[in-house]
């Protein structure tokens, strides 16, 4: 099994058809949104930090994830659209997707917070190191480590603290 992350800019891939059926039968909604988005050129994941991914597991698209501006919180990113195949799911590929996520954002953030939409999705984002956070729309938030070697860290573009609750 060979699994790619590749980053989606352009147009969506054909196979997103197949992610968002499956999300819907599961009850989610957010793949739908994510394609209505970009239909409509109101969520193209552009803005500077953004960044939209796909799973491939030999050449077949099975998961998809994106970060973007944070409106919630002024310099984070945030985690969303993110979906993997259920037949797919236990198999890393999920982790391999945000942790790509992840290591894109500390780049442009200290901070990186997502929605868990049940609890499945919040002990995985908290396998990750995202702590619950709840407020603003978000449920956790990862505060990233800069290493002081980093140049990103000397270049930083935005700083997100979160707000004192």
């Amino acid at each position: 099994m060979t699994i790619d992350i590749l980053r989606l800019r352009d147009r969506l891939p054909q196979e997103i058809a197949d992610l968002e059926s499956e999300a819907r039968w599961e009850g989610h909604r957010h793949v739908a949104r994510l394609i209505d988005e970009w239909s409509a050129g109101a969520g193209r994941f552009e803005r500077d930090g953004e960044r939209l991914l796909g799973a491939y597991v030999d050449d077949a698209l099975v998961g998809i994830g994106g970060m973007t501006v944070d409106t919630a919180m002024s310099g984070a990113l945030r985690m969303r659209r993110f979906y993997i195949r259920p037949a797919m799911r236990g198999r890393g590929i999920g982790r391999m997707l945000a942790l790509a996520l992840v290591d894109h954002a500390r780049s442009f953030c200290t901070v990186v917070t997502v929605h868990a939409g049940n609890d499945g999705a919040a002990k995985f984002w908290e396998s990750l190191g995202f702590q619950p956070h709840g407020r603003d729309g978000y449920t956790h938030l990862l505060a990233l480590q800069r290493h002081s070697d980093d140049p990103a860290a000397l270049h930083l573009r935005r700083c997100a603290t979160p707000r004192s609750p």
